[in-house]
């Protein structure tokens, strides 16, 4: 298949809305207040949570995107992957998924069954059930997921309650976002290719299961905002983190690409959106294109207690997760990286 017909240039979660524009069109809006709807749109977490009995609520979310993959499978495979894990995020397990399609009535429809094909996979994988979905004719092609899992309603993994102390876990490598670039460019191996599809594609389900065994304060995972950008909006202003760029795993080659040039616009607009609340402690500009890089569907995040991280760790990399210690949980409101 010719790269031209499913191409995007924004594709995947670099195609997100800034993070800042997002939050002064929602400070708009009209809160919703029910004693029942334990998480809604006031805070930044990944999805809603609608308590519907003293042992269960219900955890809905929503995400689609353009392609970012030549292949049709591979995308509808990361798209999918991407949606479900907002639940996974909250704590939550998924239950049903309906799909949401743009897409060029002039195309082959055989690549549309193609992207429907990957994402019902990776919804069966995650032990959910397709139910059906909403289509209308675009002149580009977007595909996701709407979502519904289920939670205890005592257990519910907001985004912004880290307390000072917590380790700061990431259950992903980083870069998808500098590969996709590079790649548009020509410049990607195919070895980056095939690491960056491996990790869009694989659930945050596994990396949820291990989390659940310990003490999380917070999660969240980190997507078209970057790991800084997402990082900022768990501390919520209130509180810091040291992070140690050193210690963060990242995809192969992706800080040569960086240092070469090989960003997104959206890194871009992530750096203006968290920029004032970081202080680089070293002056190495690939490194902070790496943690501003918009991730598609990329890892869990987690503020854990500092007696259970090395433990977290140790499980996620017996498991096979190319993870991370990122940080620290501190005191004040800056986010410091060494």
């Amino acid at each position: 298949m010719a790269q031209d017909i499913i191409f995007c240039k924004t594709g995947g979660c670099g195609a997100k809305l800034g993070a800042g524009m997002l939050s002064r069109i929602l400070g708009m809006l009209p809160q919703q207040e029910d004693e029942k709807l334990l998480v809604g749109f006031k805070g930044h977490d990944d999805a809603a949570v609608y308590k519907i009995s003293e042992d269960t609520a219900i955890v809905s979310t929503l995400d689609f995107f353009p392609p970012m993959v030549e292949d049709p499978y591979t995308f509808g495979q990361i798209a999918a992957a991407n949606a479900l894990s907002d639940i996974y995020a909250m704590g939550g397990k998924p239950i049903t998924a309906l799909n949401i399609v743009c897409f060029p009535e002039s195309m082959d429809m055989n690549i549309l069954g193609r992207i429907l094909q990957g994402g019902c996979d990776k919804v069966n994988e995650a032990g959910a059930l397709l139910c059906g979905g909403h289509s209308i004719s675009d002149s580009d092609i977007k595909y996701g997921l709407s979502v519904t899992g289920t939670i205890d309603p005592e257990r519910v993994l907001r985004n912004n309650t880290c307390r000072p102390g917590d380790r700061l876990i990431l259950s992903k490598p980083l870069g998808v976002g500098i590969i996709n670039a590079a790649a548009r460019a020509g410049a990607a191996s195919k070895e980056q290719l095939d690491a960056a599809v491996e990790q869009m594609t694989k659930l945050n389900k596994y990396a949820a299961q291990i989390l659940e065994g310990f003490e999380v304060h917070a999660c969240t995972d980190v997507t078209g905002f970057g790991l800084l950008g997402h990082l900022k909006e768990m501390l919520g202003g209130e509180i810091g983190a040291e992070v140690e760029f050193k210690n963060i795993q990242t995809l192969p080659g992706v800080y040569e690409l960086a240092a070469d040039f090989m960003i997104t616009g959206a890194g871009q607009k992530n750096r203006h959106f968290a920029g004032e609340t970081v202080e680089f402690l070293t002056d190495d500009y690939a490194a902070e294109e790496v943690l501003f890089d918009p991730q598609t569907s990329g890892g869990l995040l987690a503020a854990a207690a500092p007696q259970d991280a090395d433990r977290i760790i140790s499980e996620l990399k017996a498991q096979g997760h190319i993870c991370s210690l990122v940080g620290t949980v501190t005191g004040g409101n800056r986010i410091r990286v060494r």
